[in-house]
């Protein structure tokens, strides 16, 4: 079945989470500092904050992901996505004044997500053991040495001054992706911890295949 992602839960290989014990311990810690710091911080921005400002912030550093996305797909050696990433972030830089309006997904230049862990993905390294990082969060060992190659090559954290403006720039950043968090904190059930490492793991392996699956459903899914 092309295009579908199994829902069997990744708990059945227990090679996946071999460090499972390790894992819960640093997600309770970034529940503890999310519940306590960063959610609280993302609702009080989203309600004060114009959502004609919000949505500024979200394309403003979407456009900037743009770039990792470029590079990721030349590496990759995907010349059609390549050419969408570029164009879209030739218009969006442009006409889209510098990036706070999104002009390029109307024109039909939809916007894609690349990033180093995918490219290792796709040249055939293996995701490795799921891995829960403190304060970032879900991940693998993989997407761990792709996210070191993704945070120096970043655009905004390299090139940004002065160092105040970077900062605010990142803090903002920062509560954007958490205010995007939140309609899929509606869908957890369950064990929260396993429902997060398997949607994790899935939605990763999903990437890296660019949607394509051979996998049938067990009936025992339904």
């Amino acid at each position: 079945m092309v295009g579908v992602i199994s829902l069997q839960p990744a708990s059945a290989d227990s090679d996946v989470d071999p460090l499972e014990g390790f894992n819960r311990s640093v997600y309770s810690f970034n529940k503890a500092v999310d519940r306590v710091v960063y959610k609280p911080l993302a609702q009080a921005y989203t309600s004060v904050t114009p959502d004609l400002v919000e949505k500024g912030v979200h394309n403003f550093f979407s456009n900037i992901g743009d770039v990792t996305t470029l590079l990721n797909s030349v590496l990759q050696l995907k010349g059609e996505a390549s050419a969408i990433s570029l164009s879209r972030i030739m218009f969006n830089t442009t006409f889209g004044l510098g990036g706070v309006l999104d002009v390029a997904t109307p024109m039909g230049l939809r916007e894609q997500t690349e990033d180093f862990g995918q490219t290792l993905g796709y040249w055939g390294a293996p995701s490795g053991p799921y891995v829960v990082l403190p304060l970032l969060g879900p991940s693998n060992v993989r997407d761990t040495v792709g996210l070191a190659v993704d945070i120096n090559t970043d655009v905004w954290g390299r090139e940004a001054k002065p160092t105040d403006s970077k900062n605010v720039g990142t803090g903002l950043r920062l509560l954007d992706r958490r205010v995007q968090l939140f309609p899929a904190e509606r869908l957890v059930s369950g064990d929260e911890y396993v429902f997060v490492r398997d949607a994790y793991m899935q939605r990763r392996e999903f990437l890296v295949q660019d949607g394509r699956f051979d996998q049938q459903f067990d009936e025992s899914d339904f």
